[in-house]
């Protein structure tokens, strides 16, 4: 069996966690945590990244930092996990999903405007597949409007747009770190990217349940106390040793992943430029970190038959969203502007291929030639 995904490891997480539970430091925060971090801010440029348990808590914190409230308005795709949208539901706010473009499955930064009313607060860009969403437009209307924007780059780690790290944009981004990622803390995990100055100090407040315990830690205050709102948003240091294993060999990760996304593409290209099936697109000014390679066939019905001949061939494929403004929850908390015109047909086409560190080039050619005698 070919799996769809096996989560990336190093050979360096088993020693580094054996090192935390030496020391009994479990909690958050501690040395490996601080690693983490290091890396991460010294990567992306950005000035405050913390360590969250997952991306759904670092989205959280954002629409606490941008201040969302009931009967705000958020604007995002409806293509998307539902955590982008649970994050600002949970505030109480109203979301208003507008379509996405069909070759590259973001949100379509041309219809973002015509949805924005006096309430509107925020807009948040979904980076789907680690391929940036047109982020001059999406920054240029928030501008305009006095908007705030929160990326979602839940999938975006190393990837760029006109060589600007995803989530570092917008006023604040989201990372996850969950096992299907190009790199876990362990299972779950998340980083937040806050870019705005003054949200730096309050995301730390927020993070620690609400307290200025970061700063008692640091010396700056001789007693931590209540400050703010909060919650308990600090992984385990566990979990940080586990991912700082991974981020010392993000760039041999990285580069590994794109020689297999390559390689598929490689491989596929006479189906696509026969009109069988049609591949990923990636704009000029996007660099992406190959986290997933998707194919598109003609229908739903022709994805299912692909997925059921793939299956009896010992290969696990899957699809992605099902759009959340057509779910029970999505029809309470949000509501469609304009015409479903490529969210819902789009997301019924596409089909993810395995892709994971460590996949064999005999199996990506496995893969392919069972994808073209299907297709034969």
């Amino acid at each position: 069996m070919i799996s769809f995904n096996i989560p990336p490891y190093t050979g360096r997480e088993r020693p580094y966690i054996d090192q935390v539970l030496g020391s009994q430091h479990l909690a958050g925060d501690g040395a490996f945590t601080k690693a983490c971090r290091k890396w991460l801010e010294s990567y992306s440029g950005c000035e405050s990244v913390l360590l969250t348990p997952s991306c759904t808590h670092a989205l959280e914190m954002a629409a606490l930092l941008a201040e969302i409230e009931p009967g705000d308005e958020v604007i995002m795709p409806s293509y998307t996990f539902v955590s982008t949208a649970n994050a600002f539901v949970l505030r109480g706010a109203k979301i208003v999903f507008v379509d996405i473009r069909p070759d590259t499955m973001n949100v379509n930064e041309r219809l973002i405007e015509d949805a924005i009313t006096p309430r509107t607060k925020a807009i948040v860009p979904v980076h789907y597949a680690g391929v940036a969403c047109e982020m001059d437009t999406i920054m240029s209307i928030a501008k305009k409007y006095n908007l705030v924007v929160i990326e979602d780059a839940a999938q975006g780690v190393m990837s760029t747009y006109k060589d600007k790290v995803l989530g570092t944009i917008g006023d604040a981004g989201a990372y996850s770190f969950h096992q299907t990622k190009n790199y876990t803390s362990g299972g779950e995990g998340g980083a937040l990217l806050v870019s705005t100055p003054a949200w730096q100090e309050r995301a730390e407040i927020i993070r620690e349940k609400g307290t200025n315990r970061s700063q008692f830690f640091r010396g700056q205050v001789d007693k931590y106390t209540w400050m703010d709102i909060g919650s308990s948003y600090l992984p385990s240091e566990l979990n940080a040793a586990y991912l700082y294993a991974q981020l010392e060999e993000a760039e041999a990760i990285n580069t590994r992943r794109i020689a297999s996304w390559e390689n598929y593409y490689k491989q596929l290209q006479p189906e696509a430029e026969s009109g069988k099936i049609e591949l990923p697109y990636i704009p000029e000014e996007c660099c992406h970190n190959a986290h997933m390679f998707y194919i598109k066939t003609k229908d739903v019905e022709e994805r299912s038959a692909l997925m059921e001949w793939l299956k009896h061939r010992n290969i696990q494929s899957a699809f992605h969203y099902v759009p959340l403004h057509t779910s029970r929850a999505g029809q309470t908390f949000g509501r469609f502007h304009g015409e479903d015109e490529y969210t819902t047909k789009e997301s019924e086409r596409l089909l993810r291929l395995p892709m994971y560190d460590g996949l064999r080039e005999e199996d990506i050619k496995a893969i392919t030639d069972a994808v073209r005698r299907f297709y034969a």
